[in-house]
């Protein structure tokens, strides 16, 4: 490892109780190179630039979602495997994975769903405004991205809660402490061989098989069967394993970050009054204002990638075999690529936040999913006129991975 600056202190999960520490991450960008983070036994290289993490997220050759997945901490042999999802491969296996389930991500596929997303969102909307104020988590952003994701995957309404219920135990699994015992849900299996180290995980598996079983015997109109009855030219189908740690992905991704993003940006608007003044004025900014809330929000905080080979980045020797840590919510707010990066912008025209991922093979499939979540929230709150006022603090995840909101107190604007 080459000599190199030590990074203040990103990774302790109650630095995120007070949002995030910004200007920690200043710091880093505005030190030269790329700067060295210790963490447990070793530590990892601490990329904190947009122009550094669009390079490492485009080089998946150099830099490997595969050879230690995605997560800070290292995993035994067999826990990569048994935890292997499709973010944590790489080509051929990722373009193999990406081919068989990709077409049901395209932009016309999920368009289709478009009603569905409008039908929920305004039932959720209509009914906090009949209210007048709440938990705007547990009233709207909560509910809007689970019902869509379970009604595209095809599972039960009724079960909204519980699967809401096991997400929010996985980004417990990303801070210090979990309050479920190694064995709730009838869990058998090691923590360390389940995603974010829960057993909240071996029950998601449990429902997406059951789910995925059924879908074999009587096909539907949804995604599980897509993904079940998914074959390719040469007969290649989703493994087993690849399927339930692909249902997980979808059920975590499709919930946690796209709920995150809703709240951040009901927030940012409440925050921001001649913002969302704006968009009033002219609902045209609504689709700028919905990258505008991607970008500030950043849902996911990082990424890790670990090199195959010694590189050079920033002009900073890497050797083979290190964690390099991509810092999104330092890149979406760094100096050199954004006008004003903390200002709340709704009209701001050069915006390629890195709120999917970096670009390139791993950008986000869900991405086209969770703008349009966004956008039609925006447009039924500008055809109602709503104004959202900030009544409390912000009740944030303790977790340096997911940009998490438990609660926030918010009304409508008299």
């Amino acid at each position: 490892m080459a000599t190199a600056t030590t990074a203040p202190n990103i990774t302790d999960p109650s630095l995120y109780l007070e949002g995030i520490p910004h200007e920690r991450f200043a710091e880093m960008r505005n030190t030269p190179g790329i700067v060295w983070h210790p963490y447990n036994d070793g530590g990892f290289w601490a990329v904190t630039r947009h122009a550094d993490t669009k390079t490492v997220s485009k080089n998946t050759a150099t830099f490997s979602s595969a050879v230690g997945h995605t997560n800070l901490w290292d995993l035994e042999a067999d826990a990569l495997e048994a935890r292997r999802s499709l973010i944590d491969t790489d080509s051929p296996d990722h373009t193999r994975l990406r081919r068989l389930i990709a077409r049901a991500f395209t932009p016309k596929n999920i368009r289709r769903w478009e009603d569905t997303v409008r039908e929920i969102t305004v039932d959720v909307l209509e009914e906090f405004m009949e209210k007048g104020s709440g938990d705007f988590v547990a009233e709207v952003a909560a509910p809007i991205p689970i019902r869509v994701i379970l009604t595209m995957l095809g599972v039960p309404v009724k079960d909204a809660g519980y699967l809401v219920e096991l997400s929010n135990y996985l980004v417990e699994g990303t801070g210090e402490t979990q309050s479920l015992p190694a064995d709730a849900f009838g869990n058998t299996t090691e923590l360390r061989l389940l995603p974010f180290n829960s057993p909240a995980s071996h029950a998601l598996f449990e429902y997406g098989e059951a789910l995925g079983e059924q879908r074999r015997n009587e096909p539907q109109d949804d995604l599980v069967t897509t993904l079940v009855q998914a074959e390719a030219e040469d007969g290649d189908r989703l493994s087993g394993s690849e399927y339930r740690n692909l249902f997980h992905l979808l059920i975590f991704a499709g919930n946690e970050t796209t709920r995150t993003a809703l709240s951040h940006g009901a927030m940012a608007l409440a925050d921001h009054p001649d913002q969302w003044a704006r968009v009033l004025a002219d609902p045209e900014l609504i689709d700028s204002a919905t990258e505008e809330v991607l970008r500030w929000s950043t849902p996911v905080l990082h990424m890790r990638r670990t090199t195959t080979e010694e590189t050079e980045l920033a002009g900073t020797k890497i050797g083979a075999g290190e964690k390099v840590v991509m810092w999104y919510a330092s890149a979406n707010r760094d100096e050199s690529e954004f006008e004003n990066p903390f200002k709340f912008d709704v009209g701001r025209e050069h915006n390629p936040h890195f709120s999917f991922g970096g670009g390139g093979a791993h950008l986000c499939l869900g991405a086209f999913l969770a703008r349009l979540e966004i956008i039609v929230l925006l447009q039924e709150m500008a055809k109602r006129g709503l104004s959202l006022n900030r009544t409390g603090e912000p009740v944030r995840a303790p977790s340096n991975f997911v940009h998490g909101v438990l609660s926030v107190d918010m009304e409508v604007a008299k």
